[in-house]
């Protein structure tokens, strides 16, 4: 690991980016943040899977093949987020979430 920095310094971090997107999944209206907090969510998960794999298995890759694959998760996830957005701008005028109506095909 890093000299001086130790696994519960990389586990609070985490946390407080866990805790930080699920704050703004939860409480913000707009589409784009939305998906900002989704990915904070993911990237923590993603750091206690590099960190708990080094601390337990230092010699193991397996966090760090599971991290990209989160990574490759994420990004696929925002390309059809972001057409979802596009549609759903396209129908309500706003990407506001409380603003919109049910998407009609």
């Amino acid at each position: 690991m890093v000299p001086g920095v130790g696994i519960t310094h990389f586990l609070i971090v985490s946390t407080l980016m866990f805790f930080i997107g699920i704050y703004g999944f939860l409480t913000r209206k707009n589409l784009i943040t939305i998906l900002i907090a989704i990915e904070l969510i993911l990237n923590s998960v993603a750091i206690n899977f590099i960190v708990i794999n080094k601390y337990l298995f230092p010699e193991k890759i397996n966090g760090q093949i599971f991290s990209i694959f989160i990574i490759a998760v994420a990004a696929a996830e925002v390309a059809i987020a972001i057409a979802i957005v596009i549609d759903f701008y396209r129908i309500n005028k706003s990407i506001d979430v409380e603003k919109g109506e049910m998407m009609k095909y």
